[in-house]
């Protein structure tokens, strides 16, 4: 008995890839953000974090636990959540706000329509969409070195001009993580390096965002290279456009994706009434993610019958 095969239907695909593996490769991934984060704005990004993500791990066990179901926290999704959200907040933003928005994307966004990988829209996103509409002030309140100031993006959309090389290293005001490129190109290439994630949609949507701001916007390529650099667009490509559950399985799907991804950002960010962008863009396409691989998914090799 013991030598008979094991028949099943196909796809006949074996991997020793787990959740939990994956999600510890995207929590690793984030590191030189993250400490690039707390070396620059000090105790209080820390404690962001901190609460945060506790917020969105007890969130889930507690539902979990109440509603009987397995418990999945051991699987770090929720953790994974928890520091995508953190990383999206200003450092000096009062502790129970990212917490009250960790609990919105665990309980409403991912766990009401079935937990992990029954999310419609990416949960750490929604949450700060829903704490953007209800706190946009101190959403949109950054410090620097002890003084509060505009970030690039807003001083670009003024018609003033930007430090690029400054964007690039990361000494400019802004949420925790996306400040720093080099520190989130380095994470992003150990998600290449790990085959957690391919290039396809990240490529594709930073250089629709790039061609976007070059036609509809002015035609310098320190503006081009300021939008780049700027805002949450590097690390919405690499770490939230690319989540599995919330985006296109097929390659050709992948690059409408990328390209839908690209113009909506552009349309925010150039003709909008706000300098940014990048999350509205991620949640909207993530809806509409469903009619993307309706139309670009393979049709079957084989004859129609009668």
């Amino acid at each position: 008995m013991a030598k008979l095969l094991n028949v099943s239907s196909s796809p006949h695909v074996r991997s020793n890839d787990t959740t939990q593996g994956l999600m510890l490769d995207v929590c690793i991934a984030m590191l030189p953000a993250t400490a690039f984060g707390v070396f620059q704005f000090g105790l209080n990004a820390s404690l962001v974090l901190i609460v945060t993500v506790a917020a969105c791990v007890l969130s889930e066990y507690v539902y979990e636990t109440i509603m009987k179901k397995p418990v999945t926290v051991y699987d770090m999704s929720a953790v994974v959540t928890g520091m995508i959200l953190a990383l999206n907040m200003p450092a000096n933003i009062p502790l129970w706000i990212p917490a009250l928005g960790g609990i919105f994307a665990i309980i409403v966004v991912k766990q009401l329509y079935g937990g992990i990988g029954q999310n419609f829209m990416n949960p750490a996103l929604a949450g700060r969409c829903f704490l953007l509409i209800s706190f946009a002030g101190k959403m949109s309140s950054f410090t620097l070195d002890g003084w509060t100031g505009a970030t690039p993006l807003a001083q670009l959309k003024a018609g003033q001009s930007v430090d690029v090389a400054a964007m690039f290293v990361g000494k400019i005001p802004g949420t925790i993580g996306e400040v720093s490129v080099i520190a989130l190109l380095i994470g992003a290439a150990y998600l290449v390096y790990k085959k957690v994630i391919t290039l396809r949609i990240p490529v594709t949507y930073i250089l629709t965002v790039a061609v976007f701001a070059f036609i509809f916007g002015q035609q310098d390529m320190t503006y081009v290279a300021a939008h780049i650099c700027g805002g949450g667009l590097i690390f919405g490509a690499f770490f939230m456009a690319t989540d599995y559950v919330t985006s296109p399985i097929t390659p050709g799907g992948q690059i409408v994706f990328g390209v839908l991804l690209g113009i909506l950002t552009g349309l925010f960010r150039i003709f909008g009434g706000s300098a940014e962008g990048v999350s509205y863009a991620i949640i909207i396409s993530n809806m509409l993610v469903p009619l993307i691989e309706k139309y670009t998914l393979p049709k079957a090799f084989g004859r129609e019958g009668k």
